[in-house]
């Protein structure tokens, strides 16, 4: 049975401009009018009666859908959660949390049941396989993450490349040329979690055109494994001046590691991390970072979601929104200490 979805690529336009085009809720142009007009024909579809007048109907509710992975931090992805369910209740709308493993069923069977008004998807991944069912449902969705293919579907992330490159450049101005960067679990990166390797990437090639050397290194994401990994690290590296953390269970255990090795930051060692600022608070980390965002993250997809499911949104295109990278500046930096 033809939907909306294969009527709006049939006729090369948005899902919601189709539906403005049939519903008439909009100013549409003839010429675009008439695509959609001839594709209707084409698949002869026609809309269910009673999922229409379900449509015209809101639920005021979004559905968020979140999984908890064993290899990532969840004090780091309950930020998230809590950035997107904040700003809805702000707005109007309860949350329905979907934590199954199975996202793409859990997607198809909440969108057919029409209880919820739209999507909201964390833990995107680079090729995620909930994207295609997203684009087919009758209701509009936002990511929080970048996939590889984010065609359809309005997208809000941190840059991550840009975050990379700020925190090399940020300790090689300050005269470090020898640093060490902490990621995520390699899993996340093997799952699909591609602000790894952007960020990574762009800190390695951000090194080697400042003559700065990188050493890149996977961390867990457990404790006390990440604190004697982090121990490991810097015995490995006794001449790296600077520490890079895109990992926030390495943020949250290196207090303690530098208590134990009788050295601090920023007298011994520089760090940046990147974790959002009520994860800095809840873990006392006094450390300069550069913000992860999640909650403005959530904000904004939900205000962008909320904009389309009440056809007030300015305009039918989708949007692929990077929040540029800024440092907050806890004192945690420095020129590098004279090694003897």
């Amino acid at each position: 049975m033809a939907t909306i979805g294969d009527v709006a690529r049939i006729a090369g336009v948005s899902r919601s401009t189709a539906s403005y085009a049939l519903s008439g809720k909009r100013s549409i142009s003839a010429e675009v009018r008439e695509k959609v007009e001839q594709a209707v024909q084409q698949l002869r579809y026609t809309p269910n009666a009673g999922a229409k007048a379900l449509a015209t109907s809101q639920t005021k509710v979004i559905g968020l859908l979140a999984q908890f992975f064993e290899d990532e931090f969840a004090p780091a992805m309950l930020q998230y959660i809590l950035g997107v369910t904040n700003r809805a209740r702000d707005c109007g709308y309860d949350t329905l949390l979907l934590t199954e493993e199975d996202g793409v069923s859990a997607l198809t069977r909440i969108s057919a049941s029409r209880m919820v008004d739209g999507f909201i998807l964390l833990n995107v991944a680079e090729n995620d396989d909930r994207l295609d069912p997203l684009r087919r449902a009758p209701q509009p969705g936002s990511l929080v993450g970048l996939p590889g293919d984010p065609s359809e579907i309005d997208v809000f992330d941190l840059d991550f490349a840009a975050t990379g490159r700020l925190m090399v450049e940020t300790l090689a101005e300050l005269g470090h040329r020898e640093l060490v960067l902490v990621s995520q679990p390699e899993h996340v990166l093997q799952r699909g979690g591609a602000y790894v390797w952007r960020l990574a990437n762009a800190a390695r090639e951000q090194a080697a055109e400042l003559g700065v050397t990188l050493h890149h290194h996977f961390g867990s994401s457990t404790q006390p494994q990440i604190g004697r990994e982090l121990d490991d690290l810097l015995d490995a590296h006794p001449n790296a001046t600077g520490l890079l953390l895109n990992n926030e269970a390495a943020a949250a255990a290196l207090p303690s590691v530098l208590q134990s090795r009788g050295i601090s930051a920023p007298r011994d060692i520089s760090v940046i991390g990147r974790y959002s600022d009520d994860f800095a608070r809840t873990f006392s980390l006094p450390y300069t970072a550069i913000d992860s965002a999640a909650a403005e993250l959530g904000r904004r997809a939900v205000e962008h979601l909320v904009s389309r499911i009440e056809g007030t949104s300015d305009s039918e295109k989708t949007v692929v929104d990077l929040i540029a990278p800024q440092i907050d500046d806890r004192g945690s930096t420095a020129v590098p200490p004279t090694r003897h």
